[in-house]
């Protein structure tokens, strides 16, 4: 049947006015969540002669921040109006989520890789991944209006003189292109110190880069004075500071190092933070250290914070400093802890500790009385380091006091902690460091939970580091994070060995770079196999892997050492070292690998290791 030319007309006119209308609705409701859907607050760094300030949102604003994952409730209760992170991750939408809701702003870091972890600044793939990655970070957090700026780098430049210009260049190219991706965050670059030619090497190679940022601890406050006489005009941060670090610290007669109490240690924060206060014209703001807990040395050093979450006296003195008044209810006081006799002791040893400690609001308090092995790792790095194994049997009598604590018939290093608390969420803690002075007694490393995961995506706390470089180790390239078709997840670990003959070899150690000289690992006892999957690029590939390299010439030796070698496929396959009937007790290198120069450089791929 023929349709009538009339009615298809006003058919068509009706389809149109259908989907003008429909259209219209997306519009809408488009307009509606754009509307709703926070965005970029303008941040500025504006100069006026020779004073430097940031605005943000057009008010002015200065920077009373921390560094850490502690409580950002706690934050804003303080006083504390920013806080600054390393890296991103899949936690930094909720972390921006919850700072924005509480008025807090974020630095974002963006982690440059370092060169004592195998990052080459020459190497053409290593840049640009790395700069590929630093761009989808921008492009993912740009309009987050939690954002302050951005900071490339943690101490990327390493802890020599900090000149190397292909480092430097690098900085520059990617401050540039976050500049041009956001024109609304200023962008900072963070070093150790401002030792060797490190604020010279930023003035001259990197104009892009707006702020300098300054880990700093024992001459934080110096560094007003310090940073000009070192050539520096930009405007600065102190991106670290707290209590001197333990690499500051002359050792005592036994070789170890005095930490002071907390209650010590909250007149360091109060000295610098006023001190860069008063530096009105170039430093525009801080961020103490670290605003949470890390084993570092010790287990209490840097922390503002106990494990639990219990505040000390840092945060007591930055709430004051931040805000102007005290917190309602401050944390206890240790005016003293001590030991009747030498701290140089026998195997087995008796002694009697004491303690003086005090409440400012007379709350009831109490105290924990802890022994454990002195980890005597002090690098400079901030790297992962497990906790030393305690001894709890070592505490008898014990009160708010006084303890009696009989030490272990195994020789070496030791640390006695206490820990007092009151009811209202304060804290306080001091130490002091023993040694028995007999042969060491091979114990078991920290108990760990099973399965154990070495290597994997996003491995937020590792185990074992990845720093017992062997061999013709200048040969080798470890990219931590390729996406070169990874066996899960989204990255695997790819090794380059450039030679075609020699060999070399990482191993996975606890603590890190050492080889059986300090006491750590790990008491894997349960474990039945070690898994990994594994491919080469080229297939036949042959890798030897394996578990333990420390023998028993070393005062701390691995427990057991196992090793295979195998050739590789192009594809993904998973392999297993048996550790049925092994003694896994006190495992100190948790994995190897190592190669043989095979004519030509080589490629493989590492994803899932674990311990099950």
């Amino acid at each position: 049947m023929l349709c009538c030319p009339f009615r298809v007309a006003v058919k068509r006119k009706l389809n149109c006015v259908l989907l003008f209308l429909i259209a219209l609705m997306l519009f809408t409701r488009a307009s509606a969540v754009a509307a709703d859907a926070p965005s970029a607050i303008p941040v500025k760094l504006e100069q006026n002669g020779q004073q430097w300030r940031l605005t943000r949102g057009g008010q002015p604003f200065s920077i009373r921040g921390v560094g850490g994952d502690g409580s950002l409730d706690l934050l804003s209760k303080s006083g504390g109006n920013s806080v600054r992170t390393w890296d991103v991750d899949d936690k930094t939408e909720r972390l921006l989520d919850e700072a924005h809701r509480l008025g807090i702003t974020v630095t974002l870091g963006i982690w440059l890789g370092h060169e004592r972890h195998g990052f080459r600044y020459t190497s053409f793939d290593d840049v640009t991944a790395q700069t590929e990655k630093v761009r989808a970070a921008v492009e993912r957090f740009k309009n987050h209006p939690a954002v302050l700026m951005w900071a490339l780098g943690n101490e990327m430049e390493g802890y020599d003189g900090g000149d190397n210009p292909a480092i430097w260049q690098h900085v520059e190219s990617l401050a540039a292109i976050v500049k041009r991706l956001d024109p609304q965050h200023p962008v900072m670059t963070v070093v150790a110190e401002i030792g060797g030619r490190r604020v010279q090497a930023i003035h001259r190679f990197c104009p892009s880069i707006d702020i300098v940022g300054i880990n700093s601890y024992a001459g934080a406050a110096s560094l007003p004075r310090r940073y000009r006489e070192a050539g520096g005009t930009k405007p600065y941060v102190v991106t670290e500071y707290g209590v001197p670090g333990f690499w500051e610290v002359p050792k005592n007669d036994l070789g170890s190092v005095d930490e002071p109490t907390s209650t010590t240690k909250a007149e360091s924060y109060r000295r610098t933070y006023q001190a860069l206060s008063d530096d009105q014209a170039l430093c525009l703001g801080s961020f103490a250290f670290i605003w949470g807990h890390k084993q570092e040395a010790t287990a209490t050093w840097f922390g503002m914070m106990l494990p639990d979450g219990k505040k000390l006296a840092a945060v007591d003195a930055m709430t004051e400093l931040w805000s102007g008044s005290p917190p309602t209810n401050r944390c206890p006081r240790i005016e003293r802890l001590e030991i009747k006799g030498s701290a140089r002791l026998k195997p087995g040893a008796t002694f009697q500790a004491s303690l003086t400690a005090s409440d400012p609001e007379s709350d009831s308090i109490k105290v924990r009385w802890v022994l454990t092995e002195d980890s005597q790792q002090f690098p400079t790095g901030g790297d992962f380091q497990a906790a030393p194994i305690g001894f709890p049997e070592a505490i008898g009598n014990a009160d708010e006091r006084q303890a009696t604590i009989t030490m272990p018939r195994g020789g070496g290093h030791y640390r006695l902690y206490v820990f007092v608390s009151d009811s209202q969420g304060g804290a306080a803690t001091a130490n002091v460091p023993l040694f028995v002075d007999g042969p060491i007694v091979r114990r078991p490393g920290t108990k760990a939970k099973l399965p154990l995961v070495v290597v994997a995506d996003e491995l937020e706390t590792p185990p074992f580091a990845p720093s017992g470089w062997m061999g013709e180790h200048t040969a080798v390239k470890v990219d931590e994070r390729s996406t070169d078709a990874p066996h899960s997840g989204d990255t695997c670990l790819q090794v380059d060995y450039a030679r075609g003959d020699g060999w070399a070899g990482v191993a996975w150690q606890s603590p890190p770079d050492d080889w059986g000289d300090r006491p750590g690992g790990f008491d894997l006892s349960g474990a039945k196999r070690l898994t990994f999957w594994a491919r080469g690029a080229k297939g036949g590939e042959r890798v030897k892997f394996g578990v333990g390299l420390i023998g028993n010439d070393k005062p701390y030796s691995d427990s057991t050492k196992v090793e295979i070698e195998v050739p590789l496929t192009t594809d993904w396959r998973q392999y297993e070292i048996d550790l049925a009937d092994r003694d896994l007790t006190r495992i100190k290198t948790g994995f190897v690998w190592v190669v043989a120069g095979q004519q030509q450089p080589l490629r493989f791929y590492l994803d899932d290791v674990r311990y099950e």
